[in-house]
């Protein structure tokens, strides 16, 4: 059911040109501003000190595995403290608390993980929309906190109850909040960006914990979703569906996780628990495989990045200490493998890689299809890291299952 509700206001070194834009570069989404794991702002630097980069501020915060988002001089951060999610904007300069949006949650994790949010909000045209682990859609305002409309989507939609509770990020754009809610009544479903009203609904696929993103093929506009079906690709207007690709694992305990990429008239997909990676091109409407595979680029959790026809990401099942590999889009060729490097998140910056790993060390490596070359890194939280960061302006924005930090990469 859909309600409003009040929300609470309260070094020297190299460097390296991210990329062709120089201009300061908000981070207001999951996988950045193209939810493509690539990060175009201003130079970072690719020497750190001896004890790392200057940490600029860190605090500490509630339960979750929702990364931050940044947009201007806010950040908005995504978790829960006792009985409630809370949305609160965050001064960018200090880490200071500007105001709490927050509502309760009964939500209980059955394998007995972190039970805060999971989904990275979304900041689009001044407002934040965040997606708890209930199927709780709201939308508040990142200036004041005031909350704007809110729909308990498990509800509404007769979602059963999944592994890991809801935790893709909507799909926000031209006015639509896209989500993949994976429910009886509709599995994936648009509403009103300004109201929250129901747009239309498409599909009965339970929900995944991939994010969708928009992309345009033949001059037509998309929005690709990796349920735990497989890849759908709709109309985002009327939500009509153009192409379905099922691509799910024969065993009942699996999860599609990773992100879409899109490479001109070509989706890769990738999935783990024996399942694989596919590259299929997108021809007149329909889908045509360019090849598939278990053994190049199987993507548990992390979203793979690609530069010049080259994929770099994490293969193999998270909990088994997946590689870190190079593997060549158009083949799917492994180019190099560092084993057992285990799981973390990867962002592209220019022509260098910025991971994260689970373990808490932050590391910056060379995107080179040549071989795995570190630059740098450094230990810079405790713990264990499963949220992805936000990047802007050159600074890394991170947290753990206690702790948000800013670190400065320039």
């Amino acid at each position: 059911m859909k309600q409003v509700e009040r929300g609470a206001v309260g070094l020297a070194g190299a460097v390296l040109l991210a990329g062709a834009a120089l201009a300061a570069q908000d981070w207001p989404q999951f996988l950045g501003p193209a939810r493509d794991g690539v990060y175009t702002g201003p130079a970072l630097s690719t020497s750190w000190p001896a004890d790392g980069p200057t940490v600029l501020w860190e605090r500490e915060i509630g339960a979750g595995f929702a990364g931050p988002v940044v947009v201007g001089d806010r950040l908005a951060l995504f978790h829960r403290r006792g009985g409630e999610e809370v949305l609160e904007g965050i001064n960018v300069a200090n880490g200071a608390t500007v105001w709490t949006h927050a509502y309760r949650t009964t939500y209980r994790d059955d394998f007995g993980f972190d039970e805060g949010p999971r989904s990275v909000p979304v900041i689009e045209d001044g407002i934040v929309y965040t997606f708890g682990a209930q199927g709780q859609l709201h939308a508040v305002d990142l200036t004041t906190g005031a909350a704007l409309w809110s729909v308990d989507t498990h509800d509404r939609y007769q979602v059963r109850k999944g592994f890991f509770g809801a935790a893709g990020s909507p799909l926000v754009s031209d006015g639509r909040v896209i989500a993949n809610v994976g429910g009886q009544q509709g599995g994936i479903v648009a509403f009103d960006a300004a109201t929250g009203d129901e747009l239309w609904t498409a599909t009965t696929d339970e929900a995944s914990y991939s994010s969708p993103v928009g992309a345009t093929f033949d001059g037509d506009p998309y929005a690709l979703f990796f349920t735990r079906t497989g890849l759908v690709g709709l109309d985002p207007v009327s939500g009509s569906v153009r192409f379905e690709k099922r691509w799910r694992s024969r065993l009942g305990a699996s999860v599609n996780a990773a992100t879409p990429l899109v490479n001109g008239n070509r989706i890769f997909i990738s999935s783990s628990y024996g399942t694989g990676a596919a590259l299929v091109q997108v021809a007149a409407g329909e889908l045509v495989d360019e090849w598939v595979g278990d053994e190049s680029m199987t993507n548990h959790y992390a979203t793979a990045v690609q530069r010049d026809g080259v994929l770099y990401g994490f293969h193999g099942r998270q909990e088994y200490g997946p590689s870190l590999r190079a593997v060549e889009l158009d083949s799917g060729e492994v180019l190099w493998s560092e084993d057992r490097y285990g799981a973390g998140s990867v962002t592209l910056a220019g022509e260098h890689l910025v991971i994260m790993r689970e373990s808490g060390e932050l590391v910056l490596a060379l995107a080179s299809p040549d071989g795995y070359r570190l630059l740098a890194s450094a230990g810079i939280l405790r713990g264990v890291v499963r949220a992805y960061p936000a990047l802007a302006e050159g600074r890394l924005y991170v947290r753990n299952s206690n702790t948000l930090i800013a670190v400065d990469l320039r």
